[in-house]
Formats: C-alpha cells, structure tokens, sequence
C-alpha cells in the first residue's frame, strides 16, 4: 500500500514538474518566506547548540539530502534536511596554521576556542608544537563550553565518537597530542612532564560539566579492568596506567548532586530528566557502533541522546550550552564506506530536528557545521531519482566498465582484479559496508581541504554569512549569548543580559513558520 501511493506521488509529481507555473510558484512562496528575514532576530541567545558534522563536507550535505529523501520514497533531490531549512548559511574556510587540508584537532580548537591552532592539538595555540609536551604550559585557550560554564549556565556534551575524541575534546582538554586518551597512550616524558591525558581532563579541568554521553569506557579503568558490556573480550579492557577509575571518582563526587552514570539505552531511559542534574553516559568502550549497526535495545541514537540532553539542561533559567557531534560521518568517509557515513549524516540531521522541537528561535541560536570535508564525490549524470548508492547511466569509454556514482579521490576502494579495474557490476554495491572505488590506494581515504558550510538560526544567527574563518564561529555564538569577552554590547533586566528585542508578533510567527517547515 505504502509503495503504491509513493508511486502515485511521485507520479504526480513529475507531471506538476512539467508545469512552469508549479516552479514559479515555488519560487514566490520561498521568496515570501525570504523577505520576512528584513526583520532581524536580535535577541539574546539564552541557550546556544552546536551541531558538528565531523567529515560532513557539502557534497556529503547533499547526498544525505538525497538519501533522506529516497528513504521516505522519493526522489530526493527536491527533499529538505532539516539544516537546509535554517535561514542563514555560509562558508568556513578550515585550515590549521600549519596544514592546508586540516585535521579535526585543530579545527575542533578553533570553532570551540576561538583561534586556529596545529594540526593534532586540542584546546592549545599554534605556540603549542605536535606531541612535545613542554610547549603546552602557558599556550592553552578556553573554549565556548567553558565560558558558558562560567556565566551560570548549563553546559553539555553528547558525541557518536569518543567523549575524549578530537571534537569533544576541544571543549575542555589542553593537550598537544590529540591521541593521548588516556595515560596508556602518552610517552614516559610526557607524563614525567606533567603533562595530562584527556580522559583525566575531562573530570578534572571542568569538572561539573552537566551531561555527558558516548563513547570511551575504556579510557576512564585502570588498564586490564574488564568491560562492563564485553568482559570477555581483552581489547576493550581498561587502559589507564594510574590505576584510577574515573567513573567511579565522578559517581562518588556526584551522588549528592542528582547525579547518574548510566551505560546502556535501558538504563538512560530509567531516568527522569527531570530529576536530573547531572549525567554521565558511556555506551560503548570506544565509539558507537554506526547507526546501521546499533544495537537498540543497548545502544542510545544520536537523536535520543540529544532529546535526553536538553531535557536535563533546559532547567537552568540561565538557559545552556550544547556540543552535538556527529561523529563517525568521518569515520564512514576513512573506511570509504559512503553509505555508513551518509546514514550517520540523516541521523544528525534528526537530532537537530528534535532539537528544534525542544527550543524556540525566539531564544536558541543553532549551529550546524563540520570541521572539514573528505575527498567524497558523487557524478557520472545520474538520471533524476538514480540510488545515491547506485551504478552511473553510462559505461567507462577508457575500460568499458560500470562505476558507481559516488567515488573518492584516495581510500582503501581502490581494487585491480586481474591487472585492471574491478567491476563493480559483479558485487553488491548498495551493501552498507561496500568501499567505494577510490583513485589512489591507501588504507584510509583522506580529508578534504574545501570550504565547509554554516547553517544558522536563532538570535544573531544573520552574523554567521559570507566566508569566514573557522575560529571567527564560537565568536558569534558567544557575543549573541552574552558570554565570555562579548558582554559590552549587552545591558542586564534582572539579573539577566539582553539587546533590543524583536517584537512578540515576530517572535511569534518565527516559531510557527519553523514548526511548519
């Protein structure tokens, strides 16, 4: 029945698309929907979320639009991702101070921090230099999460990677080597140094950060604990050398705060938001398993960890900060896997839904946007409603073999059978683990160096436009909360900031345009 009245939409669909008017009347009503931007959310912005798509370049953001669509029966060219619906984009140009083609450390220290830094350093300048750890004292810098935490208001981290990965990191460790999860993983002289892993950091640098959850069990036991999921298997015991259990520490400190360590899906739903002050969840010894993967009866999505965390910290009338990070879009891209990483980038793409569903625009700034692209690509003039995963329309007029349209520039699809070019028309290429084929063989494909885009609603969200630095984002969401160095331009009612005000009406019809979107 479901596919019978796809059908018939889509049907009816192409007949209306024969029809200039039906294009022209598009374009009116979204011009209609433009012109009421003259009227400029100047709020302050009492909470404040960051949505990063780790890896999600624009040709990502594009076939995710494509796969979302095809998921509900569509074409999916025409659908919308939530994000494509915020007002307001632009461009960030990714760079670290020392690599054209960036990684996620420094990129991560400049969205959150404010100011670009080294490839493979979290939470430090370019003064601090790749794995020495005498070069970290005295160069470390604050990030947005912090300056949050330091005006009152409740602050969060929810991540599919790691909670001590490149990303979340940023947010509150100082370290000049982004691999030194825990004390298993630094060099003797860093640690004789004095110099802290970032499992350790992240308890004891901002040690009430109010929630807490993904990844990274392993990382807070002593080295050779068993897991509490998979006690069985030696590779996801414990790694710490200092004998110390971090979970445990921060359950100890916690117990007379509403504060709950929870690993598992069935146990974070036993809890009650409201009666929540602070939450620590780690689901898996290291990341999450893909979202194509995941276990539900163990394993929380992105979308439902996002609803419980704002749940939990919209109780502060301070209002919150919000570090969302889809994570493993990246990973998805390193192991050549599109389908893994585009299925990573719908689920993010939910998560902000249901964030949306939480907050109002009248008094949330929103973010959405990635720390760097991949070299991802997807062309071969596919015909309109072709599978994102599915074989070009045409052959190879060099090797008279099929390809598929999605490909990359480097990665481990790269496959010679016999001397030439594998063809693809004799695997299953929709698979969800298939590697797509790639130009130049290497075990895992590569970043990309191009700009990425900025999608942004909510109080001030107009300031985010044109091409921007990188670091130039946590600028504009701290000065539209009134936080850490952006404070002159606001003046206090009551104990609480606030700018001229858009009127009611406005708010009011902003609220109910996005409801409807």
């Amino acid at each position: 029945m479901i596919i019978i009245l796809c059908k018939h939409v889509f049907l009816r669909l192409v007949e209306q698309e024969k029809d200039p008017d039906f294009w022209k009347e598009w374009a009116q009503r979204t011009l209609k929907n433009a012109l009421t931007l003259q009227d400029l959310n100047k709020n302050v912005a009492k909470n404040i979320i960051l949505f990063l798509g780790d890896g999600m370049g624009v040709p990502t953001v594009t076939a995710a639009r494509i796969l979302k669509g095809q998921l509900s029966g569509q074409n999916g060219e025409e659908t919308q991702l939530e994000m494509d619906k915020f007002p307001y984009v632009a461009l960030s140009k990714t760079y670290n101070t020392n690599a054209q083609v960036p990684d996620s450390a420094g990129t991560a220290t400049a969205y959150l921090c404010g100011v670009k830094a080294n490839e493979g350093t979290v939470g430090v300048s370019a003064a601090a230099v790749k794995s020495q750890c005498n070069t970290t004292r005295g160069n470390e810098v604050t990030s947005i999460l912090k300056w949050a935490k330091d005006a009152g208001k409740s602050v969060g981290i929810v991540t599919t990677t790691r909670v001590n990965h490149a990303t979340p990191s940023a947010a509150y460790a100082h370290c000049v080597d982004r691999d030194w999860y825990s004390d298993g993983d630094m060099p003797a002289e860093a640690l004789q140094s004095g110099c802290k892993d970032i499992a350790r950091q992240l308890f004891e640098n901002i040690p009430d950060i109010d929630v807490i959850m993904g990844g990274g069990r392993r990382n807070m036991y002593p080295r050779n604990t068993p897991d509490v999921e998979y006690p069985g298997d030696k590779k996801h015991n414990g790694t710490r050398k200092d004998g110390r259990n971090l979970v445990g520490e921060w359950t100890d400190r916690m117990k007379d705060k509403r504060g709950y360590y929870v690993w598992n899906r069935k146990d974070l739903f036993s809890l009650n938001p409201n009666n929540v002050d602070y939450l620590l969840g780690l689901f898996e010894p290291a990341d999450l398993p893909y979202e194509l993967e995941r276990n539900k009866e163990t394993d929380p999505s992105l979308t439902e960890m996002v609803d419980v965390a704002i749940k939990i910290l919209r109780k502060n009338e301070r209002g919150f900060y919000l570090l969302v990070e889809g994570g493993r879009i990246d990973h998805g891209h390193h192991d050549g896997k599109a389908k893994q990483a585009l299925h990573e980038a719908v689920e993010m793409d939910r998560a902000i839904t249901r964030a949306g569903l939480l907050t109002s625009i009248y008094d949330t700034l929103t973010v959405v946007t990635a720390d760097h692209s991949h070299v991802f690509s997807f062309g071969g003039y596919t015909h309109r409603g072709n599978s994102i995963f599915g074989l070009a329309p045409i052959m190879s007029d060099i090797d008279q073999k099929p390809f598929t349209s999605i490909l990359y520039g480097n990665g481990p699809g790269f496959k010679f059978v016999n001397g030439a070019r594998e063809n693809v028309s004799t695997v299953d290429y929709e698979h969800n683990n298939y590697q797509a084929q790639a130009a130049v063989p290497l075990s895992m494909e590569t970043h990309g160096g191009e700009d990425v885009a900025i999608f942004s609603k909510g109080p001030l969200a107009h300031l985010l436009h044109g091409v921007q630095e990188q670091h130039y984002i946590p600028h504009v969401m701290a000065y539209a909360a009134c936080i850490g160095q952006n404070k002159d331009h606001c003046h206090t009612n009551s104990g609480s900031p606030s700018l001229s005000h858009i009127s009611p009406t406005l708010a009011l019809l902003l609220s109910v345009k996005w409801l409807l979107c």
